[in-house]
């Protein structure tokens, strides 16, 4: 008897879009591990930055991503994440942790180095993968892929939010740019650049309420979990 493939949801998008929430409610409604890709990359850019590697070191920052000792958990609404065993979770959600996840996202050898560790996540019982190229690279035989996409001003006027309640002073015009200049980088990009894999199920989350896009999120979920062994 052939053992089934263990069973994958990837979810991609742009910042802003509710991919973390999203993967966070499955992981925790379906008992799945739970994978942040986006957490890795901020990861590397503050280890590189902890080791004195300069972002422009191509080589410098794929071995410090070779070297990345992370692990991640959902809990009380919010992700958690510890890098060599020290909890990280508020430093990597700063401005300038995106902005050097999406420089260092651009270097193959960084993207080589932690793909094997991405693909190591899919165990039992099941993955949530959240990122930009999981559908598309990481897991492209995923057995469930979800692209959600939102206008820029909804997206940067969400992440503005966010800062503002995490005690961050920043203006809306200034996360706008920002985000303007990110969606550039990651969709021209030459490694994997962010796009929905022709068969991802898109949702564009501009106008949906959270509980809509969550229900939406959860029916196709059933409907692929509910078709496995078929």
């Amino acid at each position: 008897m052939t053992a089934l493939p263990v069973p994958v949801i990837a979810i991609d998008g742009p910042s802003g879009v509710g991919k973390g929430t999203a993967c966070g409610h499955l992981s925790s409604r379906l008992g799945f591990k739970l994978l942040d890709s986006g957490s890795l990359y901020r990861l590397v850019g503050l280890a590189c930055e902890w080791d004195g590697v300069s972002l422009d070191d191509d080589a410098g920052c794929t071995e410090v991503a070779r070297a990345l000792d992370a692990s991640f958990e959902h809990a009380n609404g919010r992700l958690r994440v510890w890098m060599n065993d020290r909890e990280v979770s508020a430093l990597i959600r700063t401005e300038k942790a995106g902005q050097d996840a999406s420089k260092v996202a651009v270097n193959q050898g960084v993207r080589d180095a932690l793909l094997d560790w991405q693909r190591h996540a899919a165990k039992w019982p099941g993955l949530v993968a959240d990122g930009r190229d999981m559908g598309t690279v990481v897991f492209p035989n995923a057995g469930l892929k979800i692209f959600l996409d939102a206008s820029t001003e909804e997206r940067a006027r969400r992440r503005h939010q966010q800062l503002l309640d995490s005690g961050q002073s920043v203006t809306l015009a200034a996360v706008l740019e920002e985000m303007r200049e990110r969606d550039v980088r990651d969709r021209t990009r030459e490694a994997a650049p962010l796009e929905a894999a022709q068969d991802a199920k898109i949702l564009d989350t501009s106008t949906l309420t959270l509980d809509a896009m969550l229900g939406q999120v959860d029916q196709w979920a059933d409907e692929y979990l509910s078709n496995l062994g078929n």
